[in-house]
């Protein structure tokens, strides 16, 4: 997930400006209903527009669902890829992706909770071009998380025996298992939680070079939750 998506389309900058203002509201409402949940009817109720001045910017609902899904990217790079790329490469950015993109699914930037979680589940077993798009772009995080990983292994953080693949695969499966906990069970301690495993987890690969991080898994924010 290096960098940022091109520009959504051509024409003018009034043009682009409307279209991203649908796209806005498309996200929010795909996260939480699905991406199947949103329609050119349905969408040009909510941005107040006929639907036939929808159809200038969107010529079916499949190329909806893919710009809808662009968007997602693009807002999930801001909020959790770039904060992350301050820490330097290696433990320390992978402790802050992780930290980063449990504080975005916590503060609800989707009002469904996290758009990937949710439109992975409700594409995993759809072929087409939205379940292969989707595919691509959490190829692309869990190997961001494997390259952390392979960064602290080089820069001898983390000892030989850290499998990148399995590592990254584990922190992945605490993100997803936090957020569904807290969108379908209402587990207001699961963030919290999950940052303990993760953390706890890291840190049983971290060398003596590591030293624990004053915000332990045992203290901060998993202490509170915990003592509720």
């Amino acid at each position: 997930m290096k960098g940022t998506p091109g520009p959504i389309n051509g024409g003018s900058p009034k043009g682009r400006q409307t279209r991203t203002g649908i796209l806005q509201v498309a996200v929010q409402i795909a996260s939480a209903e699905g991406l199947e949940g949103i329609s050119l009817g349905r969408l040009a109720d909510e941005v107040g527009m006929s639907k036939s001045g929808l159809f200038a910017h969107f010529h079916s609902k499949e190329e909806l669902q893919l710009a809808v899904v662009e968007t997602a990217r693009s807002i999930f790079i801001e909020e959790i890829i770039r904060p992350a790329n301050v820490a330097p490469s290696g433990l320390r950015r992978l402790r802050k992706l992780a930290e980063a993109w449990l504080s975005y699914a916590e503060r609800e930037v989707f009002r469904g909770g996290c758009f990937f979680v949710a439109a992975s589940l409700e594409f995993d077993s759809r072929p087409g071009l939205v379940r292969d798009r989707i595919t691509e772009i959490m190829g692309e995080w869990l190997r961001l998380l494997e390259n952390e990983i392979r960064q602290g292994r080089a820069s001898n953080e983390l000892t030989a025996d850290a499998d990148p693949v399995q590592l990254a695969f584990e922190v992945n499966s605490q993100i997803m298992g936090a957020n569904w906990a807290y969108q379908l069970l209402g587990n207001r301690q699961a963030f919290a939680r999950a940052k303990t495993a993760i953390l706890e987890r890291l840190q049983s690969f971290a060398t003596s070079k590591v030293t624990r991080r004053p915000n332990s898994p045992t203290s901060g924010t998993a202490h509170r939750a915990t003592a509720q």
